[in-house]
């Protein structure tokens, strides 16, 4: 049953010292809302940019925050290994580091468990890392992951977890999900012992890769240690869109109405419509960024790949009715001829373009969902892309 609450796009007072969350309005399944941290306020359903390395690449960070982000993510295990946590801290925390105001919520490592596979060791109590970078060793433990998380001063914290490849057998997918589960306790206790954890918030991951009886399990028992926030993570890892969707209809009403739902490293303008659709609050995803540069732009026509040559005599933005100068201001033909030239301009201005577009689908999404019209948007959103872009520009002037 479709609901409004309040109306959320309102302006809300964002000088609470305490991390909480509100849904203001639902249509169906899916919520909008806020998230209140001292930092301010992240407004639901949320895109947030990847921030790795404490920047979101070949962007400023004040570009970043006029596409509409309210949030960006760092990543616990690259700004370990350099420049190092303490160093961070020591500087002032991510957020002067960086320069970003904002709330800042941090991953814990466990991605990297999966991504860096080769270059670590896992047991009960945690992972060694051999470093990509110097072939040092780091340890990281669910104590430490959250240790490093809060010399980072991040406002959102994850717990450390095992996220494994799909497909993979059932029992190395139970084995991850319980290796997670005795990790989130840990990591809850480490937590709870920071001075300021009431303005912070530390979500659990829930794990069970395809198998829904195993999510299930999981989200009962992450539900148990009553967090502030429940991520759902070890989706996007290889599995068909179906079955990530499949998990999010069995995983989202499982977990508490009353707490923010993050799916982790998801992903195309799709899987977010369908994620939201389902009553997910929150997504990051590298691919707006990597796309920007590697020449493709996200559009309402869909995805434009600027390095085809029938845009080289195209004097036509990418869309001129765009609020974002990087797709509104310049020719197809100039950004073709920058991606072909390898100029850094061209990747920068894709990825401005691609990050403004992602805040654009979630404002419109928002706004949708408080109008009652969200399976109306989300339609419109899917008639733009099929119907596509212009395949090739036809000059008037031409004989």
């Amino acid at each position: 049953m479709s609901q409004m609450i309040t109306d959320p796009l309102e302006e809300r007072d964002t000088t609470s010292a305490d991390f909480a969350f509100a849904v203001h309005a639902t249509d169906g399944t899916a919520r909008q809302g806020a998230i209140i941290t001292p930092r301010g306020t992240i407004r639901t359903p949320a895109y947030m940019p990847v921030g790795t390395a404490g920047t979101v690449k070949a962007m400023y960070m004040d570009q970043v925050r006029e596409t509409g982000a309210d949030v960006i993510l760092g990543n616990t295990y690259h700004l370990m290994l350099r420049p190092g946590a303490e160093r961070v801290a020591r500087l002032g925390g991510l957020h002067e580091f960086g320069k970003w105001s904002a709330p800042i919520l941090t991953d814990s490592g466990g991605f990297q468990v999966m991504s860096l596979s080769g270059l670590r060791k896992l047991d009960e109590d945690g992972v060694t890392f051999t470093s990509h970078i110097d072939g040092s060793k780091h340890r990281l433990t669910p104590e430490r992951s959250i240790e490093i998380q809060a010399l980072l001063d991040s406002d959102i914290q994850m717990q450390l977890d095992e996220c494994i490849r799909l497909p993979a057998p059932q029992n190395e997918v139970e084995r991850a999900m319980e290796l997670s589960l005795r990790w989130a306790e840990r990591s809850k206790a480490a937590f709870l012992q920071q001075d300021d954890h009431r303005g912070r918030a530390m979500f659990g991951i829930v794990q069970g890769g395809d198998v829904e009886a195993l999510r299930l399990r999981s989200a009962e028992a992450l539900t148990a240690l009553d967090l502030k926030g429940y991520s759902i993570g070890g989706l996007a890892v290889g599995e068909p869109q179906e079955v990530m969707l499949r998990m999010l209809d069995a995983t989202c009403p499982a977990l508490p109405q009353e707490k923010p739902r993050y799916l982790m490293g998801v992903g195309t303008p799709d899987d977010l419509l369908k994620s939201i659709a389902r009553g997910v609050d929150m997504f990051d995803c590298v691919m707006p960024t990597r796309a920007g540069r590697h020449a493709a732009a996200f559009t309402r026509f869909g995805k434009i790949n600027l390095k085809n040559a029938r845009h080289a005599d195209d004097p036509r933005p990418l869309d001129e009715t765009s609020p974002c100068p990087a797709a509104r201001d310049y020719s197809r033909a100039y950004l073709h001829h920058l991606v072909r030239s390898n100029e850094a301009l061209g990747g920068m201005l894709l990825t401005w373009n691609n990050l403004s577009y992602y805040q654009q689908l979630m404002d419109g999404a928002r706004r949708a969902i408080v109008a009652q019209t969200y399976c109306d948007y989300m339609a419109g959103c899917v008639e733009g892309w099929e119907r596509g872009d212009i395949a090739v520009y036809s000059n008037p002037n031409s004989v």
